[in-house]
């Protein structure tokens, strides 16, 4: 039988490999270990790739987003006990985030199609205490689309794009994922499109006093050595992580693009009634962070893959309001984000992923009965 690896980084690195271990010994050799060209040389790679004036390195996806929201609270633009809005269907950074700022976060249920962010339910959700919307990009689909940027302008609330997962996405105005909004934070976490070789994060925004008071956020709230401006953290992007992601970079729309191919493939040959398959278009801007379909029977669907040697991950079994760590939204009526942490399932769309697997994947699905 067949095996259809879901993720092996060895595999995805393979292409790097003689470029990573290069990048790992020109740091070794620096003597240069906190600071210094391999992150000035990340930072600019992605304001050139996002269109944003500024990006700075940080330490993960989830502290970029923290770093955004701190820098704006010592800016004194949100307030503590101010809201956030955030979708009902991600992965818990986004809240962690939030609450961990002293913030209040408020989900907001996805449409089922996209599974992003619902617009048309954000401004029912607007309060006095509302500071900002934070849109997340989940699975590599663009999350603002105009009504929300439109909310966002008339009642004055800042736009934070959790863009995690979609490094190189675009929106249907051609606007890069980074961009959009006031700012973003970007995850390198090793298994993203790019990827590093441990933790590491990026916060991109044109606001250069954000930009400022973040860059003294992540290291101890200093402008310079032994002044601190801020009660700041140590969230520093490694320098060895910063020379990783800077290399792949270059090659942001080519990893992309092949996701983007599995993808269409999934959508033309992925017949099965059974199945609900994610909005495609072949216009799509989407980068395909992962490939999602929805089914009634997620664990039976799920099992019988296995049986079949096709490896598969759920994202995410337990909404954010269901975590144990969040018994004060356990109250919540959000059937949305429940009925698809029940249906959801990731197919693999990786470069371990070959076309031919992408195919044979496809007939697998298509004999599948609920029987």
């Amino acid at each position: 039988m067949n095996k259809y690896t879901f993720l092996d980084l060895a595999t995805i690195n393979a292409p790097f490999s003689a470029e990573i271990k290069d990048a790992l010994c020109r740091v070794a050799d620096s003597g240069r270990y906190i600071g210094g060209p391999e992150v000035e040389r990340l930072e600019a790679g992605m304001a050139a790739l996002t269109g944003a004036r500024h990006a700075i390195g940080v330490s993960n996806g989830l502290d970029a987003l923290r770093l955004i929201l701190r820098g704006y609270i010592e800016l004194g633009r949100i307030q503590a006990g101010d809201e956030v809005i955030v979708p009902s269907n991600t992965y818990i950074a986004s809240v962690l985030a939030v609450s961990d700022c002293g913030l209040v976060p408020v989900p907001v249920e996805p449409r089922r199609d996209t599974m992003n962010i619902d617009s048309r339910r954000i401004e029912e959700a607007i309060t006095s205490r509302t500071a900002a919307i934070m849109p997340v990009h989940l699975y590599g689909r663009i999350a603002t689309d105009d009504r929300l940027l439109d909310i966002a302008a008339r009642h004055r609330l800042l736009v934070i794009e959790d863009a995690a997962q979609a490094i190189g996405a675009r929106d249907e105005q051609g606007r890069a994922a980074g961009a959009i909004g006031h700012a973003a934070a970007f995850s390198f976490y090793p298994t993203k499109n790019i990827g590093a070789i441990g933790d590491a994060g990026a916060v991109t925004t044109s606001d250069p006093e954000l930009a400022r008071v973040v860059a003294a956020l992540r290291n101890y709230g200093s402008d310079y050595t032994y002044h601190n401006l801020y009660q700041g953290l140590n969230c520093r992007i490694d320098p060895l992580q910063a020379a990783v992601v800077a290399l792949k970079l270059p090659h942001t729309d080519k990893v992309n693009a092949y996701r983007r191919s599995i993808a269409r493939i999934y959508d033309s040959e992925i017949i099965n009634p059974l199945i609900e398959k994610p909005v495609f278009e072949q216009s799509d801007y989407c980068v395909w962070h992962q490939y999602v379909i929805k089914t009634a029977r997620r664990d039976h669907f799920r099992n019988y893959l296995a049986e079949n040697g096709v490896e598969t991950l759920i994202h995410y079994p337990v909404p954010p309001h269901l975590q144990p760590c969040y018994p004060q939204l356990a109250g919540l009526s959000l059937p949305i984000a429940e009925q698809l942490a029940r249906q959801v399932l990731s197919l693999p769309i990786t470069a371990c992923t070959s076309e031919r697997d992408a195919h044979d994947i496809c007939k697998i699905i298509n004999r599948y009965s609920n029987d």
